[in-house]
């Protein structure tokens, strides 16, 4: 098993915990005997989820946008009295439209949290992992990692880079005593959606039905994967087929295919 064993003074970090995949994974984790420190910017959201889980769930606001903040957060876990043994890099937002229609603030800031807060806590929390030989990461990138995405351009980039970055690692870690593990999601409906820009039922329109799967699945898949050891964990048999179509078909004939059909370009010159 790739997972650390639970101890007295262990625990899951767990970034964007306050809903989604996050709660759910922190939930997981609990569920297998893992104190599990959850952090986001809501402290409401993750005050609720930690009384629903009970004693061995601790609250950390912060905003992983914010360097400081995020530099803060290991000696944060320690006044705690924690070590942390496991780590999930969840945390995640998107834009939505043509980047020459786009807020470059905005842009900058899906940057911070969905690559520079990546780097960041794995650079900071590694080095304890490795000197005590035991450890898991877990990086939440999504099928998005396997192609270019119009539309979306920013979260796909970086989705993509979270996918490189992780496969590194598990290169250097190799015979450390940790692992590290991509998750790659498909469509999951958590409100993500809502909050990237997307309109109604866009989201759900623009893709097929069957791609789309429950956060409760997802997490579950994960946590199943970073037990295991796996490198990249792809939820749900269609997203594993899609990823594969995706990685194979020609670019010239894949952009304009998501263009077209991508609800963030609709009825935009």
């Amino acid at each position: 098993m790739s997972l650390p064993r639970p101890r007295p003074d262990g625990a899951a970090v767990v970034t964007g915990a306050s809903s989604g995949i996050g709660a759910e994974i922190a939930r997981e984790l609990a569920r297998r005997g893992h104190q599990v420190v959850l952090v986001a910017r809501s402290e409401d959201k993750l005050a609720a989820l930690a009384i629903e889980i009970g004693g061995a769930a601790h609250v950390l606001a912060a905003d992983l946008s914010d360097r400081g903040m995020r530099a803060e957060l290991t000696g944060r876990i320690v006044d705690l009295g924690l070590v942390p043994e496991i780590l999930v890099n969840n945390a995640g937002l998107s834009t939505l439209g043509p980047v020459h229609r786009s807020d470059p603030e905005a842009e900058v800031n899906l940057v911070e949290v969905d690559v520079a807060a990546v780097v960041d806590l794995c650079s900071r929390f590694l080095p304890g992992m490795v000197e005590r030989g035991r450890g898991a990461v877990l990086n939440v990138a999504s099928t998005a990692a396997f192609q270019p995405l119009p539309g979306q351009a920013a979260y796909g980039g970086a989705k993509a880079f979270v996918l490189s970055y992780t496969h590194s690692l598990a290169g250097e870690l190799r015979g450390t005593g940790v692992t590290v593990t991509a998750l790659c999601p498909g469509p999951v409906a958590t409100g993500f959606e809502e909050a990237a820009g997307f309109q109604g039922n866009d989201a759900e329109d623009a893709l097929p039905a069957v791609l789309w799967l429950p956060a409760a699945e997802v997490a579950k898949a994960a946590v199943d994967g970073l037990d295991r050891g796996r490198i990249v964990v792809i939820p749900g048999v269609a997203n594993r087929v899609a990823a594969t179509l995706a990685r194979l078909a020609p670019r010239r004939l894949l952009v304009p295919l998501v263009a077209r059909s991508h609800p963030g370009l609709r009825d935009r010159s």
